[in-house]
């Protein structure tokens, strides 16, 4: 996933919640969970790593939407780029 902090607080508990429910069935309990509390994370296939980058995409085209939406709200102009 690519890390836009400037895209972070457009980001809901909801955006959150459903990317760690795609990535549960990875997850792999020790025998001893329930004392413990630990367990590992199986690694990715290709497959799931594709749909990974895809569920990215879409995450970040949605919080640009809300960025949008919420300039449009508060009519606020986007910040200058720096790069020329």
């Amino acid at each position: 996933m690519k890390l836009r902090t400037d895209l972070l607080k457009f980001l809901t508990d909801q955006d959150v919640l459903e990317e760690a429910l795609a990535n549960n069935h990875r997850y792999k309990p020790e025998p001893l969970f329930s004392k413990t509390g630990v367990g590992s994370l199986s690694p990715a296939t290709p497959e799931e790593r594709a749909q990974e980058m895809a569920r990215s995409e879409a995450l970040i085209k949605k919080l640009k939407r809300r960025q949008r939406e919420d300039r449009r709200k508060t009519n606020r102009k986007p910040p200058r780029s720096s790069k020329r």
